[in-house]
């Protein structure tokens, strides 16, 4: 179980990082060619969202393979904590977001 919440919470927080990161990163490169950071940034943590996740996930054909296996061998334990894994990593991409719509209110 304690293996479980850490890669977990691992999974949160990258998601969450690429987020916040990368729209922040966005919002500084914008101000070089001269737009509106707030405008950028919200997009860009839109974009990333879903490849927030899928970095977290550790791709996207590797998760889907451990729940198919899994599930037709009747192993549901496993699918379970795929699952879950990538329910964190939704809810880290998630707010990540809404922390950059929270940072961004009003500058739009």
């Amino acid at each position: 179980m304690d293996s479980f919440l850490s890669k977990a919470t691992i999974d949160f927080f990258i998601a969450f990082g690429v987020v916040f990161g990368g729209s922040m990163l966005a919002g500084i490169g914008s101000v070089f060619v001269l737009s509106a950071p707030a405008a950028i940034m919200l997009d860009t943590a839109s974009r990333l969202k879903i490849w927030a996740l899928v970095a977290a996930v550790g791709g996207t054909i590797d998760p889907m393979r451990v729940i198919e296996s899994n599930m037709i061998e009747g192993h549901l334990s496993p699918v379970a904590f795929q699952i879950a894994y990538i329910l964190c990593a939704f809810l880290g991409a998630h707010m990540g977001t809404e922390l950059i719509r929270w940072l961004c209110r009003g500058a739009v």
